[in-house]
């Protein structure tokens, strides 16, 4: 399904933690750009069964590794290693797979192209099929952005998916989702470690990295989060002391150039737009044969439920379970929070048991 290969792609490398570097070689993009010697680094848990039925894919979200969604995996969790071959897979720009930090191309002073929703899901399902031997996914189930790419997955490959799981996710970005990323964008290319006219950092950015982590504070938690002092149950005993222990220490690690790719594939995430839709939200949705889980979080400020419902609207198979938490956004990929990591387990659990 990848649209440009020049060399035969094969596993290049294994990771400290055992996750697998694979090789797509030259792959052409929705754009009709192209990343040369692109690479996804996955990591696996569990074995495929002999009908080959029980894989389940799990795309990171916005700036996570397929370290943040470990725990979907366990005995005790969403996903039993003994009963699912899950993969987790990471997206084109997360400093793992193929992204600027680390593409030889952007290092020597060219443009890292726009990379969609769209091409991580082809680029997903081809490694799946290519590495694995998988054609037919048992769940393919995301976070956010991941989610996004989950929406894809169910809608580009109707016969291909039996389950779609979508956790505070939409399968388009709003407009009120594509103001917050606008401002997020805004922050970081104030600073003047950016440079307009070629579209990158010349340095790291040492005021904006943090800057974005307050600006993202007000949005991926909630107002309920800060009244009731959430932020104690993480250890903190203030406000700033959490602002800029938690959310400015988390962004001055990453890599300015990244961010900036995520939030584009972010801002251009729709099932509708390619090829085969040509822009028709309710046809792109409709063509989903999978049966269907959305977990909205109540208290989201950016994948609302509203958006949420009314793109479930175009579909009969579904089931929405909305989730209330003081979490927001955060509340959908629940490091911090046992109670609404109980509420998915369960959900997901029993959805994927019958």
């Amino acid at each position: 399904m990848m649209s440009a290969k020049s060399s035969d792609p094969g596993a290049t490398a294994v990771g400290e933690d055992g996750a697998l570097h694979l090789s797509l070689g030259r792959v052409g993009l929705q754009s009709g750009a192209v990343l040369d010697e692109a690479v996804i680094v996955v990591k696996t848990f569990g074995h495929l069964n002999a009908r080959r039925d029980n894989a389940v894919v799990i795309p990171t979200s916005f700036g996570a590794s397929h370290r943040d969604f470990e725990w979907m995996v366990g005995q005790d969790s969403l996903f039993d290693p003994a009963r699912h071959f899950v993969v987790i897979a990471n997206l084109f720009g997360n400093g793992l797979s193929t992204s600027p930090s680390n593409s030889a191309a952007f290092a020597a002073g060219g443009q890292f192209p726009l990379v969609t929703a769209y091409d991580n899901a082809l680029a997903q399902k081809y490694v799946l099929e290519r590495f694995f031997g998988v054609r037919r996914i048992a769940v393919a189930i995301g976070w956010s952005m991941g989610g996004q790419v989950a929406w894809h997955m169910a809608s580009l490959f109707p016969d291909d998916v039996a389950r779609l799981v979508a956790i505070c996710a939409t399968a388009k970005t709003s407009a009120h989702n594509l103001v917050f990323l606008g401002g997020a964008r805004a922050v970081l290319q104030t600073d003047s470690a950016y440079d307009a006219g070629t579209g990158r950092f010349v340095r790291a950015p040492e005021r904006a990295l943090p800057a974005l982590g307050r600006f993202y504070a007000g949005w991926a938690l909630s107002q309920a989060f800060y009244r009731d002092e959430c932020w104690r149950s993480l250890g903190y005993d203030s406000l700033e002391s959490f602002l800029n222990g938690y959310w400015e220490a988390a962004f001055a690690e990453r890599h300015a150039d990244n961010l900036l790719s995520h939030i584009a594939t972010w801002q251009a995430a729709d099932i509708a737009a390619n090829d085969r839709y040509h822009g028709d939200l309710a046809k792109a949705i409709s063509a989903v044969r999978a049966r269907v889980l959305l977990i909205p979080a109540r208290s989201d400020l950016y994948f609302r439920e509203t958006d949420v419902r009314a793109e479930a609207s175009h579909l009969d198979d579904i089931r929405i379970a909305p989730l209330e938490s003081p979490w927001g956004h955060r509340a959908g990929n629940p490091v911090n929070s046992p109670s609404d990591r109980d509420f998915i387990r369960s959900r997901v659990r029993d959805f994927i048991s019958c």
